[in-house]
């Protein structure tokens, strides 16, 4: 009876160090994708953020990150098929996290980043398809949290794009969905403004307000928008290319 019991408890404290190692090497591999990533080497955090998720596959942080990264990184890509299959894992990965935390913004969050740069890629049906999906969406993630600024930054780019689709992509949201809920560039302003407000330094969201005042006919505040970026410091690794077409767009617009 004592040599079981003894058994027990060793059987217990082997568990417990196999607990906290895993927790351990969990939260350095979270620490470590977060300093490469304020860093900006965001291709060596999402390989951690990879790692992350294979040691917890149901943990949010992991799932939302990757899903996110893949995004961003991919819309650096130059190879189209490189980037068509960056943004496919981005979606993979926003699914997961759909299906685990359905309830959960950052889940809403990440498919409308996903299905936002497919719809970029694509044209015509393929296109409206994933426009659609992108303000369910962003609108989603909304309902449960009012002040998650990627989503109002993610629904400002959604009035922007389908204002500004052209003729044949307006016929095929006709001809396929009987139309679109009404948008134009002063909602994407709106939904932008919202964005600012929350997250002051995300300097994406000042370069698609400013583009968002310009076709509204504003470009004195389009240009406040843009001098903002300029004046900034740099936060991701995608701000100084941000930083560099506002220089432009100020250029041309002045």
């Amino acid at each position: 009876m004592i040599i079981l019991k003894e058994k027990t408890i060793l059987l217990i404290t082997l568990m417990l160090v196999f607990l906290s190692v895993d927790a351990q090497q969990y939260d350095r591999l979270i620490s470590d994708a977060h300093q490469k990533e304020t860093s900006n080497q965001e291709e060596s955090a999402l390989q951690l953020y990879i790692q992350a998720n294979k040691e917890r596959p149901s943990e949010i942080e992991p799932l939302y990150k990757t899903a996110e990264l893949y995004s961003r990184i991919g819309n650096r890509m130059d190879d189209p098929k490189t980037k068509e299959k960056y943004y496919n894992s981005s979606l993979n990965f926003a699914k997961q996290l759909l299906k685990l935390y359905p309830e959960n913004d950052q889940s809403h969050v990440a498919m409308a980043i996903a299905y936002g740069r497919i719809a970029l890629t694509k044209s015509g049906k393929e296109k409206i398809v994933n426009v659609k999906e992108i303000k369910q969406h962003a609108e989603k993630a909304l309902e449960i949290n009012q002040n998650n600024f990627k989503a109002w930054h993610i629904l400002g780019k959604w009035h922007y794009e389908v204002s500004n689709l052209n003729f044949i992509e307006s016929a095929a949201v006709k001809l396929f969905f009987g139309g679109l809920p009404n948008s134009s560039f002063t909602m994407a302003i709106n939904a932008y403004e919202k964005a600012k407000k929350l997250s002051p330094g995300f300097l994406l969201n000042y370069l698609e307000l400013a583009k968002a005042y310009k076709k509204a006919g504003k470009t004195d505040m389009a240009l406040q928008q843009l001098r903002k970026i300029v004046q900034s410091k740099s936060y991701t690794e995608d701000d100084p290319r941000i930083k560099k077409e506002a220089n432009e767009l100020i250029k041309d617009w002045e």
